[in-house]
């Protein structure tokens, strides 16, 4: 690789020959102000628990909502120039680096780790990219969801949702892990049926997938080094794809793939990389995060009873604005980043272009000045809908959205009416500066008659 550059006294412009594109990179730390001194990024505070880490962001929020900190201690790829980033934690300002996507862009990825541009080719498909590519490929995408296919994936929803319960509901012991036997079974199942992907596929869909996010949970990678999993990962998931796409060519199906194989706009399709990169995206963020809240919502429902009992009374009319306090609640992606590519003021901080601008979803969703008491879980909370669990809106809010809250609602609508009497125990949680995950949990429940 050679590269030309071109400083300044505050960001270099530095264009890469072999892949033809140029890059924004922080030239220096000089003209920062000192790391501030409520530190985020060791590994010592992402251990602790959600309690004490909301306690220090409640802090960051009143002093601090703009924060120049260290760079993040356990970096995929540690960068040895990495002067640091700017920790977002108010939902003001979250929504506005959310939604100004011409200060701030996503196309030099959109994790806290400077990760590599073919990584990010092929794993984070639209979700790392600015427009205009980023518009053409999420319409273009977002047109093989017909209402056809909505209804049909509503339905597989609503079977995965019985079929999964029914799998442990009338466990003789009346007591399981929660998310072995349910968290992470059931939006693995959706994604697998609405894609279409065949029987023989599915072991070798789900470890890659699993792998993929490996370096957010320390016990999955075990002695592994995160970037060779990540990249052999992510090289299967594409081998899948294109098994997928001859499978299917030969015969289609009613299913999501053969739906993005065929979707066409303005007389372009998805090229084999494009389809790759949106399968392998779809694969991790269509069944982590749904798992992480469908957990973390069984617990605060032991912890805040009274809650199931105000849901129950009238499931069907309350769900929608439930559905939104639970991943308000949740917030299982605690961050995000983007980079600055224009001078601005965030937060009465100067930002410069190459700045990281990483923003901290699960700090604003506890807001004080935008939800009441947010510690506590409130299913009537009249605006929980302003949570920042999908990111706070403009052109990368989540595209799944609508689907993961459709799997909830199935999976909570069986749970609720025929284990009603379901408790858990303390989560295990992961310990990850990125996903709020629950590794194991215990649930007890009176065993379903059959």
């Amino acid at each position: 690789m050679t590269t030309d550059r071109m400083t300044s006294s505050e960001w270099d412009l530095v264009f890469d020959e072999d892949e033809n594109s140029t890059h924004l990179i922080p030239a220096t730390s000089e003209g920062k102000p000192a790391y501030y001194h409520v530190n985020i990024s060791s590994k010592e505070f992402w251990a602790q628990p959600w309690e004490q880490r909301e306690e220090t962001f409640a802090v960051l929020r009143r002093e601090q909502p703009v924060s120049w900190q260290r760079p993040v201690e356990d970096a995929v790829v540690p960068d040895p120039d990495d002067p640091g980033y700017w920790a977002v934690v108010k939902h003001a300002d979250i929504v506005r680096v959310s939604r100004d996507s011409d200060t701030f862009v996503s196309g030099m990825g959109v994790l806290m780790d400077l990760l590599p541009s073919i990584f990010l080719e092929l794993t984070q498909s639209f979700m790392a990219m600015d427009n205009p590519k980023h518009d053409q490929l999420r319409k273009l995408v977002s047109s093989a969801f017909t209402p056809k296919r909505m209804r049909r994936m509503h339905e597989q929803i609503e079977l995965a949702a019985k079929e999964v319960v029914d799998s442990f509901a009338s466990e003789p012991s009346g007591e399981v892990d929660f998310v072995s036997r349910c968290a992470e079974v059931m939006p693995v199942r959706v994604f697998f049926d609405i894609m279409g992907i065949p029987e023989h596929l599915r072991k070798r869909t789900a470890e890659a997938a699993a792998d993929i996010v490996a370096w957010a949970d320390p016990e999955t990678l075990g002695d592994r080094d995160a970037s060779e999993v990540q990249t052999e990962a992510a090289t299967i998931l594409h081998d899948i794809c294109r098994e997928l796409f001859e499978i299917k060519s030969k015969e289609p199906g009613d299913d999501l793939f053969t739906g993005l194989m065929n979707a066409e706009l303005d007389g372009r399709k998805l090229d084999e990389v494009e389809l790759g990169a949106f399968f392998v995206l779809l694969s991790v963020a269509g069944t982590d995060t749904t798992r992480h809240t469908s957990a973390l919502t069984v617990r605060a429902f032991t912890q805040f009873p009274e809650q199931q009992h105000w849901l129950m009374a009238d499931y069907e009319g309350r769900i929608d604005n439930a559905v939104e306090e639970w991943i308000r609640y949740a917030s299982p992606v605690m961050n995000f980043r983007r980079t600055a590519v224009k001078e601005t003021e965030l937060g009465g901080k100067k930002i410069v272009p190459g700045d990281k601008v990483v923003m901290f979803y699960a700090s604003g969703s506890m807001d004080e000045e935008v939800f009441d008491e947010p510690e506590k879980f409130d299913l009537a909370r009249p605006n929980a809908h302003e949570h920042t669990g999908f990111g706070g809106g403009g052109v990368h809010f989540c595209l799944g959205n609508q689907l993961a809250k459709a799997m909830l609602k199935a999976l909570f609508r069986e749970l609720l009416t025929r284990i009603p009497d379901l408790t858990a125990d303390e989560p295990e949680m992961m310990g990850t500066n990125f996903m709020r995950g629950v590794r194991r949990m215990q649930v007890r429940f009176t065993p379903e008659q059959r």
